[in-house]
């Protein structure tokens, strides 16, 4: 082989070497969703999201079974608006709760949705009623410090 044959070759696997890096880099970041299918919209209010962001998963089950389209705060009752794409061949009961979690103490931040026992179906565009907001561990240390130094201050 000759040396402008080495170059090209070199160049192709460097080319592909950055593809592969800025995929990984998207497909990490959760910027890059391959999946298009399409889905139905159900929306629902928390008090507080904790750190939800934009295209987080929704699962069921443990199940990804849709994504977070939008975020957005009412400015009548101060609370955030998740919108969610739901995949078409999932439906949910009216009586679902959602609820905000986190895989494991520092992992990421989803929605699960646990259905209910009603028999109706929400539709396109409904809300969920029954929602559940994120524990925010920073709160809870700090009212535990709290009450610690409450009691001990009662103590004394």
């Amino acid at each position: 082989m000759n040396r402008s044959t080495i170059d090209l070759w070199v160049g192709i696997f460097v080319a592909i070497g950055f593809g592969a890096i800025l995929f990984l880099a998207l497909k990490v970041g959760n910027l890059l969703t391959l999946d298009r299918t399409p889905g139905y919209h159900l929306q629902a209010s928390f008090d507080n999201i904790g750190g939800l962001k934009l295209r987080a998963p929704v699962k069921a089950a443990g199940v990804i079974v849709g994504r977070v389209e939008s975020i957005r705060l009412d400015p009548k009752s101060y609370e955030a608006i998740v919108t969610m794409r739901i995949d078409r061949d999932v439906s949910f009961t009216r009586d679902t709760i959602a609820s905000i979690n986190t895989s494991g103490l520092l992992g990421e931040v989803y929605i699960g949705l646990d259905a209910g026992g009603d028999t109706v179906m929400l539709k396109d565009g409904e809300k969920i009623t029954k929602t559940q907001s994120a524990v925010v561990i920073e709160k809870l240390i700090g009212q535990f410090l709290f009450d610690k130094a409450s009691d001990a201050g009662a103590k004394k």
